[in-house]
């Protein structure tokens, strides 16, 4: 492909997603007002599917066994671009992630290169991907092989930041339970073994573990079952534990240092220690920057300036972590606001803003020029996968 006509599909891109401005915004604010979570995403889901169904995409629905799970293709075979699609809200927050304008600027970005490349220059799949917010819908659409016979996943997400990557975590919860004795604590205390004890000691010594562990590696936990009555020794306390980590190999490390030790204070306490996952595990996100520096690059056309991330700052964990395992992925951020952080109902008002509408348009935009270059470019697409390859995924 010559520049010139790099130009003019790009430009014919943008100019598609311009056109369309105006009805990509009511999907977000759509979506915004009407918020559903992990796997209750029905409206979402049949919303954006309808409209991607109308526009000629093939759509099949519950994918992967998930019933708000959905696929949209135009076009067969390789090469290959996915465009992954988040539309869950957060509890009692709403769409204080942005999800909302993720999704329309998928939604966007499909519509534009099927409207310029039709079928002829390769694959477009639109995949609605539910539960993100800790229910890990791409991790069950990616053991699905969903994304199989994809070149690149290229998606967005609005922030604080406008950077060029996401550092993100590899993250997973385990169910931490011991088994002790009941007893009266006064008329017979000897004869109890107390779980609730033995929890709580649990909890010591992982905060002195924790003040110990390398950069980004973390433990929270809650106490989910302490006992029914103070007059019983409790013979069953239950825990939920979040662990986070920069890379999946540390958090499996995590993992083992945390079971050890509830091993360990097990036998101590004369209890016994159940420990189990309690989530599917968030692998850590592999960034490809042949392909996360052509997005930045087309969304400066749209005045928008991403840099590199700070250097050891971490922005949580994401399910797209798991798909960056399997092929060459971006998910950078654009700043819908410039203080605070997400999962606050100011940015829950934030992706509703005027600024949120100028980043769906200008996010789809680049999306659709990025997926136009990986359909168009061999070169792109092999320098892509060799540094995906090399880079141990």
């Amino acid at each position: 492909m010559t520049r010139t006509v790099e130009a003019d599909v790009h430009a014919k891109l943008r100019a598609e997603v311009a056109e369309r401005a105006d009805a990509l915004w009511q999907v977000a604010v759509g979506l915004h007002g009407d918020p559903e979570y992990a796997f209750a995403e029905h409206r979402a889901a049949a919303r954006l599917s309808g409209e991607l169904e109308k526009a000629g995409f093939v759509v099949e629905r519950g994918v992967a066994d998930l019933p708000t799970a959905f696929t949209a293709r135009s076009g067969r075979g390789r090469p290959a671009v996915a465009l992954p699609l988040e539309y869950d809200a957060l509890p009692g927050l709403g769409h204080a992630c942005g999800h909302n304008l993720i999704a329309a600027a998928g939604l966007g970005a499909a519509l534009a290169l099927r409207a310029v490349l039709g079928e002829s220059a390769g694959c477009v799949l639109a995949v609605g991907t539910p539960a993100e917010e800790g229910g890990g819908g791409k991790v069950l659409e990616a053991e699905a092989g969903v994304f199989d016979d994809v070149d690149a996943a290229l998606m967005f997400h609005p922030g604080v930041y406008s950077w060029t990557r996401a550092p993100l975590t590899a993250q997973v919860q385990y169910r931490v339970a011991f088994h002790g004795r009941a007893a009266h604590p006064t008329g017979n205390p000897t004869e109890g073994i107390d779980a609730l004890a033995a929890l709580i000691e649990l909890f010591n010594v992982l905060g002195a573990l924790g003040r110990r562990l390398p950069t980004a590696s973390h433990i929270q936990g809650i106490i989910t079952q302490g006992g029914t009555a103070t007059n019983i020794v409790p013979e069953y306390a239950q825990g939920l534990f979040g662990l986070r980590a920069a890379t999946t190999s540390a958090l499996d490390d995590l993992v083992g240092q945390v079971r050890a030790a509830a091993e360990g204070v097990a036998l101590a306490t004369g209890t016994k220690a159940e420990v189990e996952r309690a989530t599917l595990r968030y692998d850590h996100f592999r960034d490809s920057t042949v392909l996360s520096e052509r997005f930045a690059e087309h969304l400066s056309r749209e005045g928008i300036e991403l840099t590199p991330p700070e250097p050891g700052v971490f922005l949580g964990s994401s399910d797209i972590g798991n798909v960056s395992t399997r092929v060459p992925a971006i998910h950078p951020f654009v700043a819908i606001m410039d203080d605070g952080s997400d999962h606050t109902p100011e940015f829950a008002s934030a992706a509703a803003s005027p600024r949120a509408r100028a980043v769906v348009v200008a996010a789809a935009g680049a999306l659709a020029c990025t997926g136009a270059d990986v359909l168009l470019r061999t070169e792109l697409r092999d320098e892509a996968w060799a540094r995906h390859r090399r880079d141990g995924s």
